[in-house]
Parts: structure tokens; C-alpha cells; sequence
């Protein structure tokens, strides 16, 4: 029993019994939904699926150095019609604005330290305009497209995030550390758009989580890697596809489509804090 207790005390002098590491906390809000009429756009039959309704979520990473909003979910004047707005050729909803559902865990649009968005479509960026003090961490080929002087990309609305020209910033090209300890880790996965991101968050608990944007908007896109007709690159998309999976096999982590409404529904059935 003495050995056994003196090889234990050994072990920690060197550096078995190190402490855990700090906390990290991903918080899950809902901000919003759209509801289409039909799924072709987005390369899946009508009748391979009776899903019509996509999730739009909203995410707050806590971190021990810092906090980060992603994703920005729809406009939050939509929140005023308390009903379905008619935005054809599809309806959006949106119940309770991001910035009402903040203060439940302590933050305003106005305290995280960095905001990032997966992309600059309209259902990602809803809050960018109100969003004060945070650096933004965008791909360059995101903010060249976002920010050209004729914006071609399909549903980038300049108008829904024009403060974030002049916001202060970090133009990233390729991966990103967010803290700087590899547990929030910024992944570029263009083709959906120029610059399209996905955000890696390694939870304690939960364990490693990819938060994957648009890189799928059903499950049938992944089971059958079908690609939405109003993705700016096809090819691109399928080998990002290729490459955010084998990144998946490789850290061990999930994959949240976000758009999943069901996932969401059964997660927050158990909780919508992570860790």
C-alpha cells in the first residue's frame, strides 16, 4: 500500500496529477427559422425528405482568455412581426432576438471579445451590425467578397453587415487558433461561398464538436454529399466536404449540421449549455 502510494505522488511530481484545464462553456441560442416550400436548391428531391424547416442557430464560446459569438442568426427585426414574414420565395420566423436571450448568461452584443461568422449569408449574419467591441475573424477571401465594390455572391446583403468594414479585424488565411490553446480552432471550408469557416470547439464533457456552418444544410447533403445549386464552387465544395470529414475521423469530434432542427430540438431537450 506505501509503494503503491509513494508511485502516485511520483507520478504527479511529474505531471501525471496535473490540474484539469480551465472550463470552456459553448452556449446554444435559437435565432430563427425558414421554412421552405421546396428542398431543390439544395441538390435533395422533394420526395427524399419531408424536412422543411431549417434551424438557424447562434453560439457563445467562453473561454478562459476571451469570449466568441458565432454565427449571428437572422435579422433581428424580424422578431417585431411575432409571426412568419413572408421573404418569398421562402417565410422566416424569428421569436426572441439574440440580444434578448443574452443577459441569461451574462453578455450583451457589446462584451465578447471576438465574433465570428461561418459565412456572410442573411440567416448567419442577422446581428452583425449590432455587435460592438469584438475583433472579427473572417477569411480574406469572405471579406473581399463581402466587401467588393459589386457583390455577386448569392444572398450577401451588404446592408446587414456594414459596419463590420471598419470594425476592427483579423484576415485570416487558412486555420486559426481563436485562444491560442488549440481548443477553439477556426477551420477554413470554402465553396458554399469564398470563404466559408468552420469552427472546432474541444469540450470536456461533450468532447470535440465541429459547428459546420453550411457545409451541410440536411443530412441527406452529407449521407449523399449533395451540393445546394447556389454554392458558389462544386468542386471545391465536395473535396472541403471530403476534407472537413477526414478532419472529423481525425479529432475524434461531431459534426452539428446547424441547420438540423431536429439535433437542435434533442439537445436542448437535455441542455444548451456544452461543455
Amino acid at each position: 500500500m506505501r509503494s503503491r502510494t509513494v508511485a502516485v505522488l511520483l507520478a504527479c511530481v511529474i505531471g501525471a496529477c496535473a490540474p484539469a484545464e480551465p472550463p470552456l462553456t459553448l452556449y446554444e441560442f435559437d435565432c430563427g427559422v425558414i421554412r421552405f416550400e421546396s428542398v431543390t436548391m439544395f441538390g435533395i428531391e422533394d420526395d427524399e425528405t419531408d424536412v422543411r424547416d431549417l434551424f438557424v442557430p447562434c453560439y457563445v464560446v467562453e473561454h478562459p482568455a476571451g469570449s466568441l459569438l458565432w454565427e449571428g442568426g437572422l435579422p433581428s427585426g424580424l422578431a417585431e412581426a411575432g409571426d412568419w414574414v413572408e421573404s418569398p420565395p421562402v417565410l422566416l420566423r424569428l421569436d426572441q432576438t439574440l440580444a434578448d436571450q443574452l443577459p441569461g448568461i451574462g453578455h450583451a452584443l457589446d462584451t465578447f471579445d471576438y465574433m465570428a461568422f461561418s459565412h456572410m449569408h442573411f440567416d448567419h449574419v442577422g446581428v452583425a451590425n449590432e455587435v460592438q467591441g469584438a475583433t472579427l475573424l473572417i477569411q480574406q477571401a469572405e471579406f473581399d467578397a463581402a466587401f467588393a465594390d459589386s457583390v455577386t455572391v448569392p444572398y450577401f446583403d451588404p446592408s446587414l453587415y456594414e459596419s463590420l468594414r471598419n470594425t476592427p479585424r483579423e484576415l485570416l488565411d487558412g486555420e486559426h487558433d481563436v485562444f491560442g490553446d488549440g481548443r477553439v480552432r477556426i477551420i477554413p471550408a470554402p465553396g458554399h461561398t469564398p470563404g466559408h469557416q468552420v469552427l472546432l470547439v474541444d469540450l470536456a464533457e461533450e468532447g470535440p464538436v465541429v459547428l459546420a456552418g453550411d457545409l451541410y444544410h440536411f443530412r441527406e447533403n452529407r449521407s449523399g454529399k449533395r451540393v445546394p445549386v447556389i454554392n458558389v464552387d462544386s468542386e471545391l465544395t465536395v473535396a472541403t466536404m471530403d476534407h472537413i470529414e477526414q478532419f472529423v475521423i481525425d479529432q475524434g469530434a461531431q459534426l452539428w449540421i446547424e441547420h438540423d432542427m431536429a439535433a437542435f430540438l434533442e439537445r436542448q431537450s437535455r441542455s444548451t449549455v456544452h461543455r
